[in-house]
């Protein structure tokens, strides 16, 4: 259940991201799809990893804020410690 409610926080974060309207929208796009890979209905561990790729494919955009940047690798760090269980 504790994975359950990470999982949980981790939509939180997305939300809060997508709703950034300073991210732009290939950031958010991805950010999105990640989102709704975490909602599949894969195994936890197959829907972690594509997540964490999607995160990861834009976690260097050159134009991202440097406020979005760190919201970005919260969540992948986040993503990594649900991943690692």
């Amino acid at each position: 259940m504790a994975v359950e409610k990470e999982i949980r926080e981790i939509h939180g974060m997305m939300e809060g991201l997508l709703a950034d309207t300073t991210i732009p929208k290939n950031v958010r796009r991805a950010i999105n799809e990640a989102k709704n890979r975490l909602e599949g209905e894969d195994d936890l561990t197959v829907k972690v990893s594509a997540a964490v790729y999607l995160i990861e494919s834009i976690s260097d955009d050159i134009n991202m804020p440097s406020h979005a940047r760190t919201q970005v690798w919260a969540v992948m760090g986040a993503l990594e410690s649900v991943k690692k269980r």
